[in-house]
């Protein structure tokens, strides 16, 4: 019971790691994609010392390789336009909004799985539609980042759909330093093409480089391979359920650290409960379809 015990507190501390990272990306003054530049640069750096350290081979298949370069690619725009999303509006709208994830991903499933739509889905899809319309109802002025924040969500669930089966076929930590080099080799053409790669791109305060030191090692590399590692001890239905708090500690964070410019009217709080809500109850839902035996750690 103790070392069940110690590995939920370890989950909560992994989920609270996560709802931090939209605090760092608003905290750094770097535009959003030179962020994402170096944030996966020097996470692909700690993650490849993890996997020597671990002694594990980098070696794969041709066509995995091709696959993991399009999932990099899909994960370093979502992460752009997460971060993006942050910028031009705020810390709490941008989680709110991007908690849609796990509706885009119910929406895509039965096309990338190929099986037939659960009727709990459509319903639970119309009431996040509810929640979204109030949340757009809050101002006019966040709308280009409640946009930038739904194409942010459904990347991510196309992301986790790539990942469900590159999964199945390779080790974790091989799959997360091809795909955060990917996205890197991306985003370097991107900033290359537009002649960003200056003495002023690589002159970076103090508090940046702290700030991205914490985003790239705790908040990505670390909080990943612990992620992965909690699954050994605890159900896959615990950690999705608990994954849904990262909105709540990061709008709580967000009001804490940022004060009034976090705070959002009744009505916005409204939308998000319904988003929050729809989704623990969609993952209960399709945990007791899908995990009807007991787990075995």
């Amino acid at each position: 019971m103790g070392a069940q015990l110690k590995n939920y507190l370890h989950l909560h501390l992994i989920v609270f790691i996560w709802g931090f990272t939209a605090v760092l990306g608003k905290l750094i003054t770097l535009e959003a994609m030179p962020l994402v530049w170096y944030r996966m640069l020097i996470a692909s750096i700690f993650i490849l010392i993890y996997v020597i350290a671990k002694k594990y081979s980098l070696k794969v298949s041709k066509g995995m390789f091709w696959a993991l370069i399009g999932a990099g690619i899909v994960i370093a725009l979502h992460w752009v336009t997460f971060f993006l999303a942050i910028k031009v509006s705020n810390i709490s709208i941008a989680l709110a909004t991007i908690s849609t994830g796990a509706f885009f991903t119910a929406i895509l499933e039965p096309f990338w799985y190929k099986r037939k739509m659960i009727w709990y889905e459509i319903v639970f899809g119309i009431v996040v539609m509810l929640g979204l319309y109030l949340i757009f109802k809050v101002d006019t002025e966040y709308l280009y980042g409640i946009v930038l924040a739904l194409i942010s969500a459904f990347l991510s669930a196309f992301f986790s759909l790539i990942n469900g089966k590159l999964i199945q076929k390779e080790r974790p930590s091989v799959i997360s330093f091809y795909e955060l080099v990917s996205g890197v080799g991306l985003l370097t053409l991107f900033l290359a093409f537009q002649g960003r790669f200056n003495a002023e791109f690589f002159s970076l305060s103090q508090n940046d480089l702290l700030y991205l030191f914490i985003l790239a090692s705790i908040c990505t590399a670390y909080a990943f391979i612990a992620s992965v590692k909690i699954l050994k001890y605890i159900s896959p239905y615990t950690v999705m359920l608990t994954i849904n708090l990262e909105p709540i500690y990061g709008i709580i964070l967000a009001f804490i650290i940022f004060g009034e410019s976090e705070k959002m009217n009744p009505l916005f709080y409204f939308g998000g409960g319904i988003i929050l809500l729809t989704v623990i109850a969609n993952g209960i839902l399709k945990n007791k379809r899908r995990f009807k035996k007991p787990f075995r750690t």
